[in-house]
């Protein structure tokens, strides 16, 4: 089994893409990307827009032959929006190959009216049914029923998927921001090799000491019993969370010393400088100016990035 991380806070963008190859499929979990539209009152830093090129194009490079695509549920950075802002995945982009590979949904039940406008939109976009997937299988592929986004109760419910070949098990855990004992519990039941995940979003204000305490709890559960857990997406918006994590992995480590789990981070896995693009934004303002047209023209085709690409 083969992985790869396109697409995650960690590598620059917002999403959580990934491709799987086993022996006999490939299998493009969330193909979409986003950046935040408006933080600290910015407009995505020019640098942020080029590594959002950069990934959309993997994206869609990855889904011309690809045998299966998931969709974990129907937020910006998951799935290519029909009516995509300038920073986000749009469906025109990929629709030619969407209606080929085998498709895995989230169903559209207790989901908000926006998110069951975005379903429909794009099912109509590329002419086919998004099947509600929840609890299949299908020979190395399986989906869990509808697990908490974050908080039990708040922001609806994702899917997560199960991929197995050989003596490796893959699980992607999407936007479970390690909030809710559901979804770990699930996770475990898998016997994962390999985690990817949201981790908590410690950028936000309401996160509070006792709900940090129980995503390092629930962290922590999951690092124990697999080889490799990579949290990224909520977790890596700021600074504050990277030092999160490095701290999850070092307290891991120390109470683990004589095994070898990781606890990591999507740039890590692949091997990549560390790029939170998306934590540094106002810092990137102040390194790089950028002239106040830019966006409004960046919208219409009228500028590009490469003036900017050399910077990350």
């Amino acid at each position: 089994m083969r992985i790869e991380i396109i697409g995650a806070e960690s590598l620059g963008v917002r999403g959580l893409c990934c491709v799987v190859e086993t022996q006999s499929r490939k299998i493009v979990i969330d193909p979409g990307v986003a950046l935040g539209y408006r933080r600290h009152g910015l407009l995505p830093h020019p640098v942020q827009v080029a590594a959002s090129e950069r990934v959309k194009k993997a994206i869609e490079k990855a889904l011309e032959d690809a045998t299966d695509v998931v969709i974990s549920h129907y937020h910006g950075e998951h799935y290519p929006m029909v009516n995509a802002n300038p920073y986000q995945l749009s469906a025109d982009r990929v629709a030619k190959s969407l209606r080929h590979p085998r498709l895995w949904a989230k169903g559209i039940q207790a989901l908000s009216p926006t998110e069951v406008h975005r379903a429909q939109a794009l099912s109509r976009k590329i002419n086919r049914v998004l099947p509600v997937s929840e609890g299949l299988s299908d020979g190395c592929l399986s989906f869990s029923s509808p697990v908490p986004h974050g908080e039990q109760g708040r922001g609806g419910t994702v899917m997560m998927t199960r991929i197995e070949e050989g003596n490796g098990v893959f699980v992607h855990a999407s936007d479970i921001q390690m909030l809710n004992d559901e979804a770990i519990e699930q996770i475990l039941g898998w016997r994962p090799t390999v985690v990817l995940a949201s981790g908590p979003p410690i950028y936000l204000p309401n996160l509070t000491s006792e709900k940090r305490e129980g995503a390092l709890r629930r962290s922590l559960m999951i690092a124990r019993e697999v080889d490799t857990l990579i949290l990224d997406h909520h977790l890596m918006r700021s600074k504050e969370g990277e030092k999160w994590l490095d701290w999850v992995s070092s307290l891991h480590g120390s109470l683990d010393p004589c095994l070898h789990h990781k606890v990591i981070c999507a740039a890590d896995f692949m091997g990549c400088r560390r790029n939170l693009l998306e934590a540094e934004r106002v810092s990137w303002y102040k390194k790089v100016p950028v002239p106040k047209w830019w966006h409004e023209a960046y919208a219409r085709g009228e500028a590009d990035t490469k003036a900017y690409q050399a910077n990350f």
